[in-house]
């Protein structure tokens, strides 16, 4: 499996490190830099450096359509999220070989015990993580205009998607603003087909006009939001971010606060129904399998419809929200 890091490997001296050799994740340094790394896992707890142009180009050649980059949430590990990863992948696969290829990214999240401090630490953290994550952006775009590396007869055809959880919401949505602030003043460019904001912890005006959120909107076809009311995670975060007179409801929580006032391409899906039977009893993590099997839920049934058609309600291209139930996945 391919992944992006902006955690801090064990092999800290630049003789240790480039194309080719081994990289080993530093569990006790939560703390993110300004580098990142493009990296692929060869063994169970092995992995290896490949370099971003290596790593670019292997994605280019990968006998998949399309690609997701996955943002996890806090208080994860590597191995969690190698785990949750494949979990994802495979369902893809299941569905339809060769359309889907995960990417996580990897954002250094704490390693202390105690969720509350976990949780301060990986707030943090995620903001921090958002410096390294503009750069990549900004290194994928050049590569992407390189005549040397896409020339006209030989172009990148993949499209982008990206899944953002939980606190992975933060980091991309800090992503963003770093990414125009730093390397696109004059706006951020069209880059996903579909950005999915799974149980998002951040607040539930952030994808307003004139929020920073809204980036979101520019650089995607869809933005599509999945919250459930009932999410036990997200209730701790609001009464934790109380601490910063940050009282808003979260986005994951209540979907966008006033539709009306979000960009047209931003969608709203209720999972209030289904998201405590595919995670209990926390009701956070509701996007992959249904528990003790390997089959789809509907969440996970409409991202992969959204990701193969490019259309989040393909039956009523003018609808902006819907309930997903058990067994009935979101229609138009």
């Amino acid at each position: 499996m391919y992944f992006i890091t902006s955690r801090m490997p064990v092999e800290r001296a630049k003789t240790q490190r480039g194309p080719g050799k081994p990289y080993t994740f530093d569990l006790e340094d939560n703390a993110s830099g300004q580098e990142f790394f493009c990296c692929q896992k060869t063994g169970k707890k092995t992995h290896v450096e490949l370099g971003g142009k290596a790593l670019l180009s292997a994605l280019k050649e990968a006998p998949y359509r399309q690609v997701l980059l996955y943002l996890h949430g806090f208080s994860n590990l590597p191995d969690d999220i190698f785990a949750n990863a494949q979990e994802f992948q495979d369902l893809c696969d299941a569905k339809k070989k060769g359309e889907v290829l995960v990417l996580p990214v990897i954002w250094p999240c704490d390693n202390d015990l105690g969720i509350v401090k976990d949780y301060w630490d990986d707030q943090k953290s995620a903001d921090l993580s958002a410096f390294a994550l503009a750069r990549m952006m900004q290194r994928f775009m050049d590569w992407r205009n390189s005549p040397e590396t896409n020339p006209a007869d030989d172009p990148c055809l993949k499209r982008i998607n990206v899944l953002a959880h939980s606190m992975g919401n933060r980091v991309l949505r800090q992503t963003m603003v770093n990414w125009q602030k730093d390397y696109q003043p004059a706006g951020v460019p069209l880059l996903f087909r579909n950005t999915f904001l799974v149980a998002a912890d951040i607040v539930n005006e952030s994808l307003h006009r004139g929020q920073p959120g809204e980036l979101l909107s520019h650089a995607s076809r869809n933005v599509v939001v999945y919250y459930a009311s009932d999410d036990l995670a997200l209730r701790a975060s609001k009464v934790s971010n109380l601490k910063n007179a940050e009282a808003s409801r979260r986005l994951g929580h209540s979907g966008p606060e006033d539709m009306d006032r979000t960009p047209k391409n931003v969608y709203a899906i209720d999972c209030d129904d289904v998201n405590t039977d595919y995670d209990p009893p926390k009701g956070h993590s509701y996007f992959r399998s249904i528990p003790k099997t390997k089959k789809p839920g509907v969440v996970f049934e409409h991202i992969f419809q959204t990701i193969t058609s490019g259309r989040v309600f393909p039956d009523d291209e003018t609808r902006k929200s819907s309930v997903l139930r058990l067994g009935k996945p979101a229609k138009g």
